[in-house]
């Protein structure tokens, strides 16, 4: 705590003491309802020695060195509260020593006015007393600070237990021993879990400082997990996210995620997820505390995926997968016969965790780990990564430089369930970065490049072999946004896109069709050999049956029928699929509501009014 802080609150606490001082006076010199003031002095006493004593412990805590900081918000507001009644007990009473008949009969006092006195004063009493039992500043633990969690309700909160709840646990946090803070994390994550209200309480009343600073309770993952689970409930919009931000827990998250134990690691990367989906500042601070390589690495720990990729040239991800098991082997023997991982191979030849002191600790932690955790832990750090792409040139890129691309690979291939999932998701997210940015596809796309060959394999199986639009969208929007890196040779990547166009899930023949529409629209320089090679896999039939699905399907259907009317005007399936047929007696709602759809499907018209004329001369009016 800083000294202005801590004059802050000595101010908020020194202005409710100097008006009980003021009560005491006036009620020494009070010559009218004697008793009824002196009641309302032992009220008054009774708070000025609670404030005091509030005082005293502020004070001590600030001294000293090693104690946690004061937590302020429950004082604040209570002081205040405590100030506002010590007024009105102070103007009470001054109106009971009024020398004149004038004065006593202008400012007439009642016994119901004290009553109502001592009820508000009964009010701070509690207030007060319920104060110091959370804070234990009256010295109930030997530690001086944070006596355990108190659920009983002051009357300050009376209309609102839950705000004496959150004072409570985090204050708790705070100040704690480390069982009480753990305890009271965990009832923190109960109260912000589905509930948007408590949300915002615990972050309005100063909840995300010490559930970060419980976080770095490294010698505790239990703790570690208590408040990684507590700010994820939290981290679900932008403002609280960019309060967590605020109060600099990226690189708090960041580091432990990089030195924990894998079930706090999966806390840890489960927060990184929901903080970058939610705040696109929390996206590049992760990028910034380089966040990327450890989810890699936690990602691919048991896997070989370093330079000497290069080498490997075509082998598949099964034989790939084998040379790893080979030669981390050989690591091994290497570091037992050595004492250290010596000059055979480099740091990054292996992404598992060597990224602190403690790395081969928790290389043996990870080896003895229950598979279960083992897979929630990739299944987090791969949904991390997704978020992390997401909508971002830069992450991705960062990515793919960690050679997280063939582990992406190797994990579709080999997975199932929700880590397949999340890895197809992520390679969704870098192909669609990729496609808006020219140098990322050049990079990590290129035709030779082992890692791009690797996911393009897995994304070609999933959308042939498996069937599952959850997993086939993703697999069929990745190829689309890859179109412009794929030569006209490569006839393999247009069949199954086509082959989908049949798909019963409307969804994803739809996105086969977007997909398509990307490898024959004119900014793809080969449009016309992709154009050709679409009509060439029978694509043209499907496409005129999906006109009448939905408006969907028949927007990017009437696009795509045109680019291939255009760039492959004379071929006969055109004529045989009567596409000509289909363009003019499209849903001219659908054309009215894009003009750019509009303008194509004329110009379409007329170009195939070129070749086949003879059928449809008559009609080349359609021109809207």
């Amino acid at each position: 705590m800083t000294t202005t802080e801590e004059k802050r609150i000595q101010d908020e606490l020194s202005y409710p003491i100097l008006v009980a001082e003021r009560v005491r006076l006036a009620v020494d010199v009070a010559d009218s309802f004697k008793l009824e003031c002196s009641e309302v002095w032992k009220q008054v006493d009774r708070l000025l020695q609670m404030l005091r004593t509030l005082v005293r412990f502020a004070s001590t805590t600030t001294a000293t060195a090693a104690a946690p900081p004061i937590y302020e918000r429950p004082i604040r507001r209570i002081a205040a509260e405590t100030a506002k009644n010590l007024d009105r007990a102070y103007a009470l009473v001054r109106k009971c020593n009024r020398p004149s008949i004038f004065h006593r009969v202008v400012n007439m006092v009642t016994a119901a006015d004290f009553r109502k006195l001592l009820s508000h004063l009964d009010a701070s009493v509690g207030d007060l007393k319920w104060l110091l039992s959370i804070l234990d500043a009256d010295g109930g633990s030997a530690s001086g600070g944070g006596g355990g969690i108190v659920l009983s309700l002051p009357p300050i909160a009376s209309n609102d237990p839950i705000l004496s709840w959150v004072w409570s646990f985090i204050a708790t946090i705070q100040m704690g021993q480390l069982n009480d803070r753990i305890e009271a994390a965990n009832e923190l994550a109960s109260l912000a879990k589905d509930n948007d209200r408590n949300k915002k309480i615990i972050i309005e009343e100063s909840g995300i400082p010490p559930l970060l600073k419980l976080l770095k309770e490294i010698a505790s993952p239990v703790a570690q997990i208590a408040a990684a689970t507590a700010l994820c409930h939290l981290a679900n919009d932008l403002e609280r996210v960019r309060m967590i931000v605020n109060e600099l827990g990226v690189p708090i998250v960041v580091q432990v995620l990089s030195d924990s134990s894998m079930r706090v690691q999966t806390k840890a990367a489960n927060l990184v997820a929901r903080m970058a989906e939610h705040d696109p500042l929390a996206q590049e601070d992760f990028a910034r505390e380089n966040a990327i390589r450890p989810l890699v690495t936690l990602l691919s720990f048991d896997m070989l995926v370093d330079d000497q990729m290069g080498k490997l040239g075509n082998q598949s991800i099964h034989s790939l997968v084998q040379i790893s098991k080979k030669m981390e082997k050989k690591l091994l023997v290497t570091k037992s016969s050595n004492g250290s991982l010596g000059n055979s191979y480099s740091n990054n030849s292996y992404l598992h965790m060597e990224g602190s002191s403690r790395g081969w600790n928790h290389r043996k932690e990870r080896e003895n780990e229950d598979p279960v955790v083992k897979l929630q832990l990739k299944i987090s750090c791969a949904e991390a990564l997704w978020m992390l792409a997401k909508g971002s040139v830069s992450n991705s890129k960062k990515i793919t430089e960690t050679k997280g691309m063939l582990c992406l690979a190797k994990l579709v291939e080999k997975e199932q369930g929700e880590l397949q999932y999340n890895c197809l998701m992520t390679i969704m997210e870098i192909t669609a970065a990729a496609e808006s940015n020219d140098d990322l596809r050049r990079a990590a796309f290129k035709t030779n490049s082992p890692p791009a060959k690797a996911v393009v394999e897995q994304l070609l199986r999933i959308i042939k072999e498996v069937d599952s639009p959850i997993l086939q969208i993703p697999a069929v929007k990745s190829i689309g946004s890859l179109a412009r890196t794929f030569s006209a040779r490569e006839t393999q990547v247009i069949a199954p896109l086509v082959a989908q166009l049949s798909n019963r899930n409307i969804d994803v023949a739809a996105d086969a069709i977007i997909a398509l529409g990307k490898f024959a629209c004119p900014s793809n320089f080969l449009c016309v050999q992709h154009s050709k090679a679409i009509i060439e896999f029978s694509g043209v039939p499907a496409l005129v049956r999906l006109l009448r699905a939905n408006e969907v399907t028949q927007f990017h259907g009437l696009v795509l029928l045109c680019y291939l009317a255009l760039h492959a005007g004379n071929s006969e399936s055109l004529e045989q699929a009567r596409v000509l047929t289909a363009l003019e007696g499209a849903d001219r709602a659908v054309i009215t509501q894009h003009p750019e759809l509009r303008e194509l499907v004329a110009r379409a018209i007329v170009h195939l009014n070129l070749y086949h004329a003879g059928m449809n001369s008559q009609r080349i009016s359609y021109l809207p």
